[in-house]
């Protein structure tokens, strides 16, 4: 481990996910059902936002090519950084991607002030020297009115579980040899926790959590391991603590990134919902919440200086919007799901899915007008918001920034696609400029997809995608099974090629990924 790397892991590769929450887009249902007032510029023009510690970059890049903001960006780890330029560079999207550590990043005197800073998995895993270095960089440089992603461990529902890092972190760091990989090493640690929670039934029957998390690790991937638990420094706080960093940054607490997780028909019971009513103070009312709800992460937005909308404000700025329902009409399920499963009201839900179904953009204000005489405003804004939590529906970007986007997503597909003709690319995600954002599609279908726009036979498609299978040495699989048969494994593939040409590729035509 480097000394550059200040006891964050460095020498493994984070992994290439993608996160929607830190599409500034995607504030504005929680933004709006919160009663506040997001930054004028997120909603009507270009803007700066930036990503402190980007892992891989798949996200910043994402937003950067897809969305109207210009990017600026740092991971200290220099292949990261490497890789996360080559897609820059690839989709030609305009970031600015640094190496830097935080220290020298924030001290840059070529940065603007932003619009919408984000921190996705940064905040648990660094120093209180760190968390110092990036709250005054977000007091200095977070316009007022801007908008703070941050996400974290959280207490107490890391309490449970934190002896099964401890002794997996103490064991990487005294008991493993440094002449095997990193990789090995991961893999012997976690055998051996295993063997010692064999031994240890007072600690597993009365931390049951323990032994359900150890066997959750046997199917992560080796990287995302390192990072989430053999780093040096890992805090996970309670609310009350990270409120007391932030304020020194000026923030306040906004909402949850996903509506789903403010909405309370979906968090709580009566008697919850009761208590929770109850506390006029909305900060300590979180802290509760996170023990109602034995939270372990958090995913917030914070605000530097709250406006609170009218009635009237948050109406109109609801009709500016333009939606677009992209899940087909049948697989929309009539229920929505946070920590409890809750059936929705059909006689709300359907005369507004009446009129999305067409898979059309939908200005809301026309949607508003359409069903003035069936549901009021409010309940249409609610449908719309509980569909975007339920990631059934996406807000649209205005027709320029729609435009400006396209041909800078045209190219990064284009190469997503190309690249993985081998297995080995680990990207899984595909940009879209309706929405500013990425959507996972998985490798058989990224083949199909590719086909598709080589201009291959319909016919001639399964075919294709069979011989890239091969050519990896990799089988399809049903059920859990390995199809070793080729023509079983024909078979399924003809399948899943009818299940893509059927609702895959009108799903993509709708966002304009094709």
């Amino acid at each position: 481990m480097s000394s550059w790397s200040e006891g964050y892991v460095s020498d493994v590769n984070y992994t290439f996910g993608y996160y929607s929450e830190l599409n500034p887009n995607n504030a504005i249902v929680p933004f709006l059902m919160a009663g506040l007032a997001l930054p004028e510029s997120i909603l009507n023009g270009q803007y700066h936002a930036c990503e402190l510690g980007f892992g891989q970059g798949v996200s910043v890049n994402a937003h950067a090519t897809a969305g109207y903001a210009k990017w600026y960006a740092t991971d200290f780890n220099p292949s990261q950084a490497n890789f996360a330029r080559h897609l820059s560079h690839i989709a030609d999207n305009g970031a600015l991607i640094a190496d830097q550590g935080f220290n020298e990043f924030c001290q840059r005197d070529d940065l603007p002030e932003f619009d919408f800073i984000g921190l996705h998995g940064i905040w648990s895993w660094i120093s209180d020297e760190n968390r110092a270095i990036l709250v005054d960089f977000i007091r200095r440089k977070l316009k007022v009115g801007g908008i703070l992603y941050i996400s974290y461990n959280t207490l107490p529902g890391w309490s449970a579980p934190s002896p099964l890092r401890h002794l997996l972190l103490e064991h990487h760091n005294t008991m493993t040899s440094t002449a095997n990989s990193r990789q090995q090493n991961i893999k012997d640690s976690v055998e051996f926790v295993e063997k010692v929670f064999a031994q240890s039934p007072s600690l597993t029957q009365n931390s049951p959590q323990l032994q359900s998390r150890l066997e959750s690790l046997k199917d992560k991937d080796l990287n995302y391991i390192a990072h989430e638990y053999l780093n040096k420094d890992w805090q996970p706080m309670y609310f009350a603590d990270m409120q007391k960093w932030l304020e020194m940054a000026k923030l306040i607490f906004a909402c949850s990134s996903n509506y789903l997780d403010d909405f309370n028909d979906t968090l709580y019971n009566q008697e919850q919902r009761e208590l929770m009513a109850s506390f006029s103070n909305p900060s300590f009312a979180q802290t509760v919440k996170d023990f109602i709800l034995n939270k372990q992460f958090r995913k917030d937005f914070w605000v530097k200086g709250a406006r609170h909308l009218t009635p009237y404000e948050q109406s109109e700025a609801w009709k500016k919007l333009r939606v677009l329902l992209h899940t087909p009409r049948l697989k929309i399920e009539m229920k929505a799901s946070s920590h409890l499963n809750v059936g929705l009201n059909e006689t709300l839900f359907n005369p507004v899915l009446d009129i999305l179904q067409d898979h059309k953009i939908h200005s809301v204000k026309a949607i508003v007008e359409t069903l003035k005489d069936q549901i009021n405003e409010d309940g249409i804004f609610n449908v719309l918001a509980v569909l975007a939590g339920k990631n059934n529906l996406a807000i649209v970007q205005s027709e320029e920034a729609i435009e400006q986007a396209r041909p800078h997503c045209v190219a990064f597909n284009r190469y997503i696609l190309e690249q993985s003709r081998s297995s080995q690319f680990n990207i899984s995600y595909l940009v879209c400029p309706i929405t500013g954002g990425a959507y996972h599609i998985d490798l058989v279908q990224r083949w199909f997809l590719l086909a598709h726009i080589e201009g291959i036979a319909k016919n001639k498609q399964v075919e294709f995608a069979w011989d890239l299978l091969k050519a990896n040495g990799l089988f399809m699989s049903k059920e859990g099974r390995t199809l070793h048969d080729d023509n079983e494994g024909k078979a399924m593939m003809k399948d899943l090629h009818k299940a893509f040409v059927e609702e895959q590729l009108p799903y993509l035509k709708c966002l304009a990924i094709l």
